[in-house]
């Protein structure tokens, strides 16, 4: 595994060490009008989710992708799908379909190159995982803030 599928791996140790942590803790902001840990985890979930259901199918030589959805309502949307699940389901769903989407890129060729939308970039599975390794990093940072880690 080179070293980007691995750091996009890491996010899933770094989430499981949350697991015992008290309830509160996860479940209160991180700060005054921001998500909770539990929130921060929904999001990633929901996100790994569109790119492994609706990326990751199209990534093939010279494909457009589509438009990532509006940030702001996929973000919503996220929250409102999960406000039921328990802190530990969310992780559950979190580990698992981070587990499918490493092993789903993993299998698209190093050569296979795609854009994004109306974008020009063009991308391999790797770049493209890049970007959510750098989001990952934004958000861990969050969560280590919020649990003195």
């Amino acid at each position: 595994m080179n070293k980007t599928y691995q750091q996009f791996e890491n996010m899933i140790t770094e989430i499981l060490n949350v697991r015992d942590k008290e309830e509160s803790l996860l479940t209160d902001p991180i700060s005054k009008g921001k998500w909770s840990i539990r929130e921060i985890i929904a999001h990633l979930y929901y996100w790994d989710k569109f790119i492994l259901e609706k990326m990751v199918p199209q990534m093939a030589q010279d494909a457009k992708l589509p438009e990532f959805p509006d940030h702001d309502s996929y973000n919503n949307e996220a929250i409102t799908y999960l406000k039921d699940h328990s802190v530990e389901s969310i992780i559950e769903l979190f580990v698992n379909t981070r587990k499918r989407l490493i092993k789903s890129l993993m299998r698209i060729g190093d050569d296979v190159k795609f854009t994004i939308g109306k974008g020009k970039r063009h991308f391999s599975a790797e770049s493209f995982t890049k970007m959510f390794v750098k989001h990952d990093v934004h958000h861990l940072q969050q969560i280590s803030e919020k649990v003195g880690a």
